[in-house]
């Protein structure tokens, strides 16, 4: 009878859990891909890029959520028993409440395992391959991120003005200035101007204007009643390099490693194989490698702490209070986990510090149970 009891109860926490995790990824995520949405009107990105990059960053909401999640799923279905007497069928067939701790927390450990494996694996694999996309993709839409009256600079090296754009994409009174490299550069003036497509190469076709050129200290001035200034090859200004979450666990472990073993100078060109293992950027690299493996420590405190909830009975005058107080601690907790990154640089004991925390808070909640538990059945 316990187990079928057990199946029942487990059953019901993590259906609700990843239900509700899943709900709320995909209405978060429906709000970021709104926003992703420049990723084809200021960048002129196609809509395969914009597609991919939004789904691949799923993974990375899943992360974010989880604890969060998983508390308020553990707490409202505690809540939910209680209210509803079914926890008395628990303890009238002799179900003691340090076995439902004990189950909890043996879940508590492999749910902690699957958001490392969230953390740690996926979500930096998935955010590579989004950003991969936006480094290998071309500008497909070079009339979508041209806005009147304002200067855009989309395009690496290339400044676009125009006064008027109408409805067919004809821009009036354009402006443009082309880097050519140090101190050198072209500015074109043109009294009109349309995208257009010559052979699979992407033309700005541009009439009644003239264009400035310095080099080498050298101005020239040439008129003309039409050109075609060509877009092919030119990248965005949209960052393309590998941040610092989107290195593989592996990699940020290295560099870690590398830090503690060599000297400045040796730490330095030893790890020149891993983007953005640097002295500068060192404490980005702890910071993101507590963020991967360590915070996930925390979902143990979390899991067991709604279990507070069965301390008293709903009939107690002090039972709402408690309610209020367990969701507040939750919350405190999970607040914590979060700011505690920033307390994150290359000092080893501060780090140490940090890092066995979350271990000794749910070693701290589990044990605090255990021995209520354990005291009051020998007692009774």
């Amino acid at each position: 009878m316990k187990k079928i009891l057990f199946r029942k109860l487990l059953r019901d926490y993590m259906r609700f859990f990843f239900v509700a995790l899943f709900c709320t990824a995909i209405v978060i995520w429906v709000f970021q891909a709104v926003n992703y949405l420049d990723i084809i009107i200021e960048d002129g990105r196609d809509y395969v890029v914009y597609i991919s990059y939004s789904l691949l960053n799923f993974p990375k909401i899943i992360s974010k959520i989880f604890p969060f999640v998983l508390f308020f799923s553990l707490f409202y279905i505690t809540t939910k028993y209680e209210l509803n007497n079914e926890l008395m069928i628990f303890w009238n067939h002799g179900v003691h409440k340090i076995e439902i701790i004990n189950l909890v927390f043996k879940v508590s450990l492999l749910l902690m395992l699957l958001q490392m494996l969230l953390t740690c694996f996926v979500v930096p694999s998935s955010q590579d391959l989004a950003r991969s996309f936006l480094r290998t993709s071309e500008v497909n839409f070079f009339d979508n991120f041209v806005k009147p009256q304002k200067f855009n600079d989309n395009i690496k090296g290339i400044t676009i003005y125009t006064d008027k754009k109408d409805k067919n994409g004809n821009l009036k009174n354009l402006y443009l200035k082309k880097e050519i490299d140090n101190n050198q550069f072209q500015i074109t003036y043109a009294k009109r101007g349309e995208f257009k497509e010559i052979s699979n190469t992407p033309l700005l076709v541009l009439y009644d204007g003239a264009t400035i050129t310095l080099k080498d200290n050298k101005l020239t001035n040439i008129s003309f009643s039409k050109s075609d200034f060509s877009l092919s090859n030119v990248e965005t200004n949209t960052t393309t390099y590998k941040k610092t979450q989107e290195i593989s666990s592996l990699r940020l472990v290295t560099c870690i490693n590398n830090f503690y073993k060599f000297d400045q100078k040796i730490f330095q060109s030893a790890s020149s194989y891993i983007e953005n293992c640097n002295i500068q950027n060192i404490n980005n690299i702890f910071k993101e490698f507590y963020k991967r493996a360590i915070i996930p420590f925390y979902i143990p405190a979390l899991s067991l702490l709604p279990f507070l909830l069965i301390l008293i009975s709903k009939e107690s005058s002090s039972y709402q209070k408690l309610r209020l107080i367990t969701f507040l601690v939750g919350l405190f907790i999970i607040i914590l986990s979060e700011t505690t990154i920033r307390f994150i640089s290359n000092i080893s004991i501060q780090n140490i510090i940090l890092i066995i925390s979350p271990v000794i808070l749910f070693l701290s909640v589990y044990l605090f149970f255990k021995f209520k538990f354990t005291f009051k059945s020998k007692s009774i």
